[in-house]
């Protein structure tokens, strides 16, 4: 560990144990501010402000947008203290506004390594800051955690989050895109890596030194010796035994990232840690079929000040579906069977609902939320689920279509819950996925999932009847009952985050380009704006002078569009504008006008070696889907390599991709992994690809979709 100290005399001369921050801790009291992920420690994402209500929908407008300096994928929740607003960006860098008028008080750039970005499965994002004690902290790309003065954006300290010390496995891919959590002076972070080939941990620094508490594990290491770490009981114990001693584990690490939900209560004094998926994928090769692999697929519960384990709850044993638990977590209070309970709130990505007692760990209910094809059921007394046998694709060889799909039935997307309604609202899809056992020696760079990537033939048929099957909604959850109670049907999937406010209104972005805000009671649908790209961010409510607020980041990005490409666009052509975009009663801002077309492709070379071209497409599924879409097809986030100028020259390609010319824009150099020939044939597919589908290309930016300018569906 590197601690990089550049404190100031200001604050070294406050208490290096500060345990408490009243604008965090009394949240609740404090509407106008959203100084935490979750606005209050319970994380339901729910704002008591009224002023924008049912009845005053029809005049919101636009009060002020900002710029962002990529047009990539943004998933941030900013925060607000103050009246003043902070939002985190693509590449982990920080913003500070006045909340009221959007003029830029401060701005950061971590100047994170563009060839990072390989490290990563789902884009360069970041989700979010935290808040303590008069500081901003941040967690980059490249695995630093970042303390800034929350007056002036000046660095406090660094350290670098990735211990040097200790086993990790053989493989080494870790990235850092969620947003911290603090709680009682300890500033936690995750990270994320397990497609790649890495081991899960938390670790627990000072807030105001940066000087490491504690460290948790959420896999054993290979050897089951002690790490030296609070996790290394409940590991040596417990965990070790249900992996087993052989398998690609001990060199990948296991996986079990915690890269997205980290949750302190208050009430029972814990720390709940959203566990995730293996390392690899393929049950059978990570761990030969042997156990039930814990962390992974787990919710973890530890203790702030010394990361001590307390309980867990498995939801999905012997994870080979990417079902992780790291979706986000609430705390709640609900009577269930005539008695009032403290519990836990999960729809994670195996489509059950899930609600488990905080305190203890004790499993209570669970029921599908989404269709649901991989589990017959959750047993009511276990909460274990009843597995289909032909679910289990890497013990029978064969290849299986689940429901959910590797991108589960909820993914990061924000849920919230409305303290007026009761309910639950989950942004929910629909995208299956076929899992084909593939075990192939593990890599150092590239995807290790153990899975065929092989994706959807250029087959117009084919791509249309997959793109039937892909869908999502806004689904009303009753906790209490368990049940459904409205849904709003979005039409695609990969839709934002979600907001509920004291006005009855539920706040939400989607794939489309549009941010609505729905009745919290019926799903009516009341105020519909054109926010000129996809939304993935959840928005959040403020207030400044008496005026309420409403503000969300746009951008669309992650893994769906990457690694999907065009198949991932059923509404047409899009081009990403990143923004921060926030609104109030009766604004008088608007946007630029909006420009679809995007790219205009450049006519490919006519000739290429077809047979270099097949070979090639294997290795372009391997190494380059994943940021720039299956079947070379883009989603519009990152560069479409079929209309690169790259391609038209052998040497020019070589550069590139062999040694490296774009690495500051976050395209890795590959020649340490791939020869020179197989380089080669990766670009003959692309020259293939590009003349197949060169014409239907330019036909379509001659006639892009325009949706009109944001209107009150009530006026």
């Amino acid at each position: 560990m590197v601690v990089i100290l550049t404190l100031s005399a200001t604050h070294l001369s406050q208490s290096q144990a500060a345990t408490d921050d009243p604008v965090v801790t009394q949240a609740e009291e404090s509407p106008q501010n959203w100084p935490t992920h979750g606005r209050t420690y319970n994380e339901h994402r729910y704002s008591p402000l009224n002023q924008i209500n049912t009845e005053t929908i029809g005049r919101l407008k636009l009060a002020w947008s900002s710029n962002f300096d990529t047009n990539r994928g943004q998933e941030g929740t900013p925060l607000v203290v103050n009246g003043i607003l902070y939002a985190t960006t693509n590449w982990s860098k920080v913003r500070a506004y006045d909340g009221a008028s959007g003029k830029l008080l401060w701005s950061y750039d971590p100047q994170v390594p563009g060839p990072s970005a390989v490290r990563g499965c789902c884009d360069t994002v970041n989700r979010g800051a935290a808040y303590w004690n008069g500081k901003i902290f941040v967690g980059t790309f490249d695995n630093r955690l970042i303390a800034l003065d929350a007056k002036t954006g000046h660095k406090i300290w660094e350290v670098d989050t990735i211990p040097k010390d200790a086993w990790l496995g053989d493989i080494r891919s870790y990235i850092t895109d969620g947003a911290p959590r603090v709680a009682k002076g300890v500033v936690m972070i995750g990270n994320g890596g397990a497609e790649f080939g890495a081991r899960g941990f938390v670790s627990g620094f000072d807030a105001e030194t940066g000087a490491l508490k504690w460290r948790f594990y959420t896999t054993p290491n290979r050897s089951n010796q002690p790490d030296h770490a609070a996790s290394d009981a409940p590991l040596m114990t417990m965990a070790y035994r249900t992996w087993g001693p052989h398998g690609a584990w001990i060199h990948s690490g296991g996986g079990g990232t915690v890269w997205d939900s980290i949750v302190y209560d208050p009430q029972t004094d814990l720390v709940y840690l959203g566990v995730g998926n293996g390392s690899p994928w393929n049950y059978k090769q990570r761990s030969d079929g042997i156990g039930d692999n814990l962390f992974l697929g787990s919710i973890v519960a530890i203790r702030p000040e010394t990361g001590e384990y307390v309980w867990h709850f498995q939801e999905t044993p012997q994870d080979q579906w990417d079902y992780t638990s790291t979706q986000h977590i609430m705390t709640a209070d609900l009577e269930i069977n005539g008695k009032k309970r403290h519990v836990l709130l999960h729809a994670p990505k195996n489509g059950f609902f899930y609600i488990i007692d905080a305190q203890t760990g004790e499993f209570i209910t669970a029921r599908n939320y989404v269709p649901v094809n991989w589990a017959k059921d959750i047993d009511p007394v276990t909460g274990r689920p009843n597995i289909v046998p032909d679910a289990l694709y890497s013990l029978t060889g064969k290849p299986w279509a689940g429901l959910p799909g590797d991108l589960g039935g909820h993914n990061f997307a924000a849920m919230s819950y409305s303290a007026q309604t009761g309910l639950v609202y989950i942004p929910a899809q629909q995208i299956p996925m076929v899992f084909t056992p593939d075990a192939q020696p593990l890599k150092h760079k590239g995807l290790n999932l153990g899975i065929s990537m092989q994706g959807l033939p250029d087959d117009p048929a084919i791509r249309d009847g997959f793109l039937k099957t892909l869908t999502g909604w806004l689904i009303a959850w009753d906790p209490k009952q368990q049940k459904e109670i409205f849904r709003v049907d979005h039409k695609g999937p990969w839709n934002g985050g979600l907001l509920s406010t004291g006005g009855n209104l539920i706040f939400q972005g989607l794939a489309n380009g549009e941010f609505h805000a729905y009745d919290a009671r019926n799903g009516a649908d009341l105020f519909n704006f054109n926010a000129q790209s996809g939304i993935i961010a959840p928005p959040i409510s403020y207030e400044v002078n008496g005026k309420q607020y409403i503000a969300v980041e746009t951008g669309w990005g992650g893994i769906y569009p990457l690694l999907m490409g065009r198949t991932a666009l059923s509404s047409g052509w899009t081009v990403n504008h990143s923004r921060l975009l926030v609104f109030a009663l009766d604004g008088t801002a608007e946007l630029p006008p909006q420009n679809d077309r995007g790219m205009i492709p450049v006519k490919p070379p006519e000739q290429f070696d077809a047979q270099q071209a097949a070979a090639g497409y294997q290795l372009y599924e391997t190494f380059c889907q994943v940021c720039h879409g299956d079947n070379a097809l883009s989603g519009g986030v990152l560069p479409d390599l079929r209309w690169s100028g790259a391609i038209h020259h052998m040497a020019g390609f070589q550069n590139v991709v062999g040694r490296g010319a774009l690495t500051a824009y976050g395209m890795a150099r590959f020649d340490d992994i791939l020869s020179r020939q197989d380089i080669e044939k990766i670009r003959q597919f692309l020259i293939k690809r590009a003349n197949e589908t060169y014409a239907r290309e330019v036909a379509a930016r001659a006639n892009p979709q325009n949706i009109p300018q944001g209107r009150a569906i009530t006026e």
